[in-house]
């Protein structure tokens, strides 16, 4: 097994003026047995500006809640993936400066098992307006460096495609 990623990034976006809370994340890198990748697309126009970009599914661990049944309940939440969670490809921490959160995301790599309907909060329909995107790995890079046109695409993109690279290399050496 690959070593896992460990990244801490800093968020060059907006000026730095303090923490107020640490937000603990799941995230996953979802393939199904075609060789397509699942995300979120994201369009939204709020604090951060308006943005359409590309995003791993995942979101908030409860509290109390073990790290992999959380990566499994926001799969299905967003994707309505039922998925096999295949191993922690790393942790990367990053900022929202903009609204003083930490974020720590633990990434996942899951291979889909089956689809049904997705379970969204109201805020991931009217204010994120969330869709699933069914991508090639080279289309899913191309698009994370489209999304970069925007201060959050280029967050969103420091972040996670460091982690689709590591899960294409731990793919491939399978």
């Amino acid at each position: 097994m690959m070593e896992q990623i460990k990244l801490s990034l800093c968020d060059e976006e907006w000026s730095f003026d303090g923490v107020t809370h640490d937000r603990q994340i799941v995230r996953a890198i979802v393939l199904d047995d075609d060789g397509y990748f699942y995300f979120v697309r994201v369009d939204r126009d709020d604090d951060f500006g308006r943005a359409v970009c590309i995003e791993t599914a995942g979101g908030g661990v409860e509290d109390g809640e073990n790290l992999e049944i959380a990566i499994q309940r926001e799969l299905e939440e967003e994707l309505g993936a039922s998925v096999e969670v295949l191993c922690k490809i790393g942790v990367v921490s990053d900022y929202y400066n903009l609204i003083h959160r930490h974020n720590i995301n633990n990434y996942y790599l899951c291979r889909a098992v089956s689809f049904g309907d997705t379970h969204m909060t109201e805020d991931e329909i009217h204010s994120f307006h969330l869709s699933t995107l069914k991508l090639t790995y080279e289309e899913a890079v191309a698009e994370y460096e489209r999304c970069r046109q925007t201060p959050l695409g280029r967050i969103i993109g420091n972040r996670e495609l460091p982690i689709l690279k590591r899960a294409k290399e731990i793919l491939d050496n399978k």
